[in-house]
């Protein structure tokens, strides 16, 4: 029970934080990029061609084993890149955010340690001073 109750906490801050969500975008724009590019380019000969072709599009590497030859295909290629670079940062934003806030949230509870520490410490100041007044009280 516990090892779900971790993999669901897990998933609420991929969701959360859009991670997965820009992680489905990102493979939705692949296999897209790879049906428009086996439509479009005649050196594309399969579906995984057009979806290797989108990736290395997408990532802006350009091995070059694959290039787009037609007009269609290149104004096809500007814009997957486009769409690649777009989602590419939104889930580096996301992994991004997802440190951030694991960071931030050691630096609450650290905050809240030390709170509750001056508190006790407040408390107690004002219990001496409490028996400090009642001893001096004729």
């Amino acid at each position: 029970m516990k090892q779900r109750r971790w993999s669901l906490s897990r998933l609420y801050r991929f969701t959360r934080r859009g991670l997965l969500y820009s992680m489905l975008l990102s493979l939705a724009i692949l296999a897209l990029g790879g049906i428009g590019f086996w439509v479009i380019e005649p050196a594309v000969g399969s579906f995984t061609d057009g979806l290797w072709l989108a990736f290395t599009t997408a990532a802006t590497v350009g091995y070059g084993d694959i290039v787009p030859s037609t007009p269609a295909s290149r104004m096809f290629a500007v814009l997957v890149v486009l769409m690649g670079l777009g989602v590419l940062s939104v889930v580096t934003a996301s992994v991004a955010a997802l440190f951030v806030e694991t960071e931030e949230r050691q630096i609450e509870r650290d905050l809240m340690r030390e709170i509750g520490a001056v508190r006790r410490q407040l408390d107690a100041l004002e219990q001496a001073v409490a028996r400090l007044s009642h001893t001096r009280d004729p």
